[in-house]
């Protein structure tokens, strides 16, 4: 697949267009919920189920009741939220959705041998994740 930028990837998903550049529109957002469509269409279009299951603390047979949802709850939304944000910003700094995803799926010794993906689960994670990408971004090391 692979969208050309980051910002095609996230237009893909029923999310509002200023949501990831407005931050008083990601609140609101946040606030009032994601509809559990969001999550389908990221489980479809990125095809990690399970890191959406341990994100979402549920189960794999479970996951399909969050799809029905009109609104996820602000604590779901905004953990939903911030990983999409981080796949658009791994996709941005590896140039390509599908090089993005290896580099996700690959132990990084940066990360203490962890794949990427397996730290998604906690906001602390994904804040080291991001922090790893800025440094490759900016050449600290890869």
């Amino acid at each position: 697949m692979g969208p050309s930028n980051a910002q095609a990837f996230l237009d893909q998903l029923p999310i509002p267009e200023r949501a990831f550049s407005d931050p008083a529109d990601y609140i609101r957002l946040v606030r009032t919920g994601i509809p559990g469509e969001v999550v389908r269409q990221a489980v479809q279009l990125l095809g990690h189920r399970e890191m959406f299951v341990r994100l979402l603390h549920t189960s794999s047979a479970n996951l399909s009741r969050f799809y029905r949802r009109k609104a996820l709850d602000p604590v779901a939304s905004e953990e939903v939220l911030d990983a999409l944000r981080l796949f658009a910003e791994a996709e941005r700094v590896w140039g390509s959705l599908d090089t993005a995803g290896t580099w996700l799926n690959t132990p990084v010794p940066a990360l203490a041998g962890e794949r990427p993906l397996d730290l998604f689960d906690t906001f602390e994670g994904r804040q080291w994740v991001r922090e790893v990408l800025r440094k490759i971004e900016f050449g600290e090391f890869s």
